[in-house]
């Protein structure tokens, strides 16, 4: 049984939205993933989210560009979390599609991260989860511990030899 499903409104979004992936594999979390578009395939969509609401999986997340609607209509039908990544797009850097996913009517909420920021989708899932799932919890806290530590070590260093020699380093890589 799936945790998450995964949503994309195009093939195009996978680049950004690998990162759910990479992350809920991470945490060794199940995930579908699937393309399919408000839009395009608007009864698909629709089947494929009323199927998941009879409890196949705990969180939906779903990426999308331009007019965006793919979360909404997921938060239409299905009565758990729904998480919106917006894409950027061409014409609008993603502004259209951050609109279009946080301006969601009363009664249909859908939370949303920033534009491209499909890792947050994922972690923000994995935050959902691991409210009752206790070694969720642990493997959460345990990754929340080493990105303080990573970014103590970053202020160590720049501390220790400046912020010219740190840029150079930082170039170099």
């Amino acid at each position: 049984m799936s945790k998450v499903a995964i949503l994309l409104g195009s093939d195009s979004d996978l680049p950004v939205m690998k990162e759910v992936c990479e992350v809920l594999e991470q945490f060794n979390i199940s995930y579908e993933i699937n393309v399919l578009s408000a839009h395009r395939t608007p009864k698909e969509t629709s089947q494929y989210v009323i199927d998941l609401a009879k409890g196949e999986v705990d969180v939906i997340i779903a990426g999308a560009g331009g007019a965006a609607h793919l979360a909404g209509v997921c938060a239409a039908y299905f009565s758990g979390p729904v998480i919106g990544v917006p894409i950027e797009s061409k014409s609008l850097k993603g502004l259209d599609s951050l609109l279009s996913i946080v301006q969601m009517p009363p009664g249909v909420p859908v939370a949303t991260v920033g534009i491209n920021a499909a890792k947050n989708a994922g972690l923000l899932a994995i935050k959902i989860l691991a409210r009752g799932n206790k070694n969720l919890g642990v493997k959460l806290n345990e990754y929340m511990t080493q990105q303080s530590k990573k970014v103590l070590e970053k202020n160590e260093r720049l501390r220790k030899i400046g912020y010219k020699k740190y840029l150079q380093e930082m170039n170099e890589k």
